[in-house]
């Protein structure tokens, strides 16, 4: 890739309180904000058009709520319009620690074939229902990739090496909501991506704003699991060949 010229990328729905915050940490690293509106209420709406007006951000507005998944689409599909090589995904509910994206970008400069990925690093606030979903989650990821490469495959705090990954979502299915994250990084591992992971702090605040509606978004994420199954199952024999070929040369080094 011959330039790096990463921005981040922020879906937002109704976090008018804390996407302010996180926008304006990124911007004072030097990145570029893309910002998905998807659907927001008006008040959210408001923040976002104030923000908009700021140098350094870019907003999209899808006029319905679509989900994580149809927001990140758009925002990826923005980001290639403007130009950009690498995109930055981060929550816009303050969870995600803004002060490690300089360790993401230095990486990806150093690598930049490579996808940079957040290792959760959870505290007492973390509630143990979705630590507990993540660890099942975790498990099915393994089984698809035959592989213990991801070790956390919902986290959003990713930094993205941007036309192998518009090559991916452009001819297959990601996922529209919360099963957005999981289908993209497993379809990105089939394609040989290199993943690299950095452990980094996520934060469960108190009053903080979660979309994740269990049954809904457990329903998708359970028939995106069974589709990489059955994806997994004809890719197998070579998933298989390039382990192998893998330890060969770690062999060999």
């Amino acid at each position: 890739m011959s330039s790096h010229r990463p921005c981040a990328l922020i879906p937002v729905y109704n976090h008018g309180r804390t996407v302010a915050a996180v926008a304006r940490g990124l911007r004072a690293q030097g990145l570029p904000c893309i910002l998905v509106d998807d659907g927001s209420e008006p008040d959210c709406a408001a923040v976002l058009d104030a923000l908009a007006r700021e140098p350094g951000m870019h907003l999209v507005r899808r006029p319905v709520n679509g989900g994580k998944g149809m927001a990140m689409l758009d925002g990826f599909r923005a980001a290639d319009r403007l130009g950009y090589s690498h995109v930055l995904q981060i929550d816009a509910d303050g969870q995600h620690a803004v002060q490690d994206v300089e360790r993401f970008l230095a990486l990806s400069r150093a690598h930049p074939e490579a996808l940079i990925g957040g290792a959760p690093v959870y505290g007492a606030d973390a509630p143990l229902v979705r630590l507990y979903g993540r660890w099942l989650t975790r498990v099915w990821v393994w089984i698809n990739t035959l592989s213990l490469d991801i070790p956390d495959p919902m986290c959003g705090f990713r930094l993205y090496p941007l036309p192998p990954t518009l090559a991916v979502i452009e001819h297959a299915q990601v996922g529209r909501r919360m099963d957005y994250d999981i289908g993209i990084i497993v379809r990105l591992h089939w394609r040989g991506m290199p993943m690299i992971w950095v452990p980094t702090r996520v934060a469960y605040p108190a009053d903080g704003v979660s979309h994740f509606r269990a049954l809904r978004d457990n329903v998708l994420i359970s028939l995106m699991h069974a589709r990489l199954f059955f994806g997994m199952l004809w890719r197998a024999p070579w998933l298989l060949a390039r382990r192998v070929l893998k330890a060969v040369r770690r062999t060999r080094a």
